[in-house]
């Protein structure tokens, strides 16, 4: 049990998927899970875990942006010794050929800030996924014929951005979607030595102004979390 995870040690899962939303772990866990149980509530911080296809899945949420991954991260890794973490989520699609409810799987995430800043000092950090589970999804989407993009996502510390200037630089350098979180999720793996991925799907659009409506959202964050799962066990 820890400051933000009220879990027991053998509560946790080896692997953890962490949306940010607490409702869609609960949703993710109800409609992907076998049995499974309400393992962390604190702060509505909703934490559930069972099983898929018989291996021990936790599903996480981890809150909006990185000051707060950060804090569930740090907390799973360190406390209860998760191996894996993928991150799944919503994101903003950056480029023309990147439609809505695609599916983003992030190679590196760029980021102009993040909790881990100060470590670095003058040095820009590459935070990058760990290639094995890389590798599963892009079989497993592949596998599922689901439209899909493999690169460089933007990992933003503000919502209400108002820096136009650097998303027009995203785009430019064939950035693929903005989220949240993801870049300190893969710093914080590196620094531990564990797995980390994230799998997004495009719910709205940067260029386009296009957006998935609510009703829409469950069959196609689905198939990112089925990626996910596919990926971790492979």
């Amino acid at each position: 049990m820890t400051i933000h995870i009220g879990a027991e040690k053998g509560d946790i899962a080896p692997t953890v998927l962490l949306p940010g939303d607490p409702y869609r772990a609960k949703w993710a866990a109800e409609n992907f899970l076998t049995a499974p149980r309400l393992v962390n509530e604190v702060r509505g911080m909703l934490g559930y875990t069972g099983t898929w296809n018989g291996h021990p899945v936790t599903i996480q949420g981890s809150g909006m942006g990185m000051p707060s991954l950060s804090i569930y991260a740090n907390e799973l890794i360190r406390d209860y010794d998760a191996q894996t973490l993928i991150r799944i989520g919503s994101c903003g699609g950056m480029q023309e050929n990147v439609g809505i409810r695609d599916v983003l799987i992030a190679m590196t995430a760029t980021t102009f800030g993040s909790p881990s800043k100060g470590i670095f000092r003058e040095l820009n950090f590459a935070p990058c996924a760990d290639w094995e589970l890389l590798e599963a999804a892009v079989a497993h989407a592949r596998k599922k014929q689901a439209t899909f993009h493999v690169g460089g996502i933007y990992s933003s510390d503000v919502f209400y951005d108002e820096r136009p200037d650097l998303n027009e630089q995203m785009i430019r350098h064939g950035i693929l979607g903005v989220e949240m979180e993801a870049a300190e999720l893969y710093t914080l793996a590196a620094r531990h030595g564990r797995r980390a991925l994230a799998v997004l799907t495009v719910s709205d659009h940067l260029i386009t102004g296009e957006a998935l409506p609510a009703e829409d959202r469950e069959q196609s964050f689905g198939d990112m979390v089925e990626i996910a799962l596919s990926a971790a066990f492979a």
